[in-house]
């Protein structure tokens, strides 16, 4: 699979992260390319701002539900004829499966996916201390290639200049681009997230609309895009259909010796003795094999 691709993460929920994502699939589109929207997670709310966004159906990388070996194959069938894919995280970027450690979090669909992470971070009430908080995630896991970092709800232009010295003080993460505080295109929560798309109609299009001027005001789009080419080849999709399963595998000698048995009927329908039954073989309980020495009768009539 070398479709170009971009998991976007952030530190914990509540940091901008589907702001930023809904405004970059909808600056991407504008820009005439065809845009494969995804979300890390069950989530079903997201998605609908990201179809609004992409105008393609946003699709789930669930790998609790799924299970692991299938995120890389339903990636690429979602992003079947698109140009990039654009992948959303979910809580913070580590948080995953309660008590499996980093399961079916950002970073672990990250790495199979074999995809760069960008980290928006909410830099509102912070300075210097943001290059502490990026170094912290791009030195936890080796493994996950963190390659930019977006600067949410920036308040001006001397406090962007702030953050980026920061940054660039602390080296290795370069910066995307810096998105500004903006209340109109905050999309309104409640208790179980965000409100739907569907039950906004026109103010849902309004606010997509206004995501996407906004990330392409703040956002390097070059630079992401080269990011997201950037991602090496996936293997574990690579013939991914038409594979047969371990389980297959496990059974087959057990559906071996069911096409053996058909080919070779028992000579004769004797009923046994019980010190004649078939004894549990290596192969499968349903071995062949008797249980009395020198038995010369055939295999048994089931």
């Amino acid at each position: 699979m070398d479709i170009p691709r971009v998991v976007l993460a952030a530190p914990a929920s509540g940091s901008g992260k589907t702001t930023v994502a809904t405004g970059l699939m909808a600056a991407l589109t504008a820009r005439g390319l065809k845009v494969s929207p995804h979300k890390v997670g069950p989530d079903y709310i997201d998605p609908g701002y990201h179809t609004l966004a992409a105008g393609r159906p946003g699709r789930n990388l669930d790998a609790f539900l799924s299970g692991p070996e299938r995120i890389a194959p339903l990636l690429r069938h979602g992003a079947a004829g698109a140009d990039v894919a654009v992948v959303e995280g979910v809580m913070g970027m580590f948080d995953g499966a309660a008590g499996r450690g980093e399961f079916a979090s950002t970073a672990h669909v990250a790495k199979l996916l074999r995809a760069p992470v960008v980290l928006v971070v909410d830099a509102s009430s912070q300075s210097r201390s943001v290059a502490a908080l990026v170094h912290g995630f791009a030195s936890w896991d080796p493994q996950v290639r963190l390659g930019g970092v977006i600067l949410n709800r920036v308040a001006s232009d001397r406090h962007e200049q702030l953050l980026r010295e920061a940054l660039e003080e602390g080296g290795g993460v370069p910066v995307l681009g810096a998105v500004r505080r903006d209340a109109q295109v905050a999309t309104p929560s409640r208790h179980l997230g965000l409100v739907p798309a569907a039950e906004r109609d026109a103010e849902a299009l309004r606010a997509v609309r206004d995501m996407g001027t906004l990330v392409a005001a703040g956002v390097d789009l070059e630079a992401l895009l080269a990011l997201a080419r950037s991602a090496p080849p996936c293997r574990s999709c690579r013939g991914a259909r038409g594979r047969r399963s371990p389980g297959a595998a496990a059974r087959w000698p057990e559906r071996r010796w069911w096409r053996w048995r058909r080919a070779r009927p028992s000579p004769s329908p004797t009923r046994r003795t019980p010190s004649c039954w078939p004894r549990p073989g290596p192969r499968s309980p349903r071995s062949t094999r008797c249980g009395t020495r020198n038995c010369r009768r055939g295999p048994p009539v089931w």
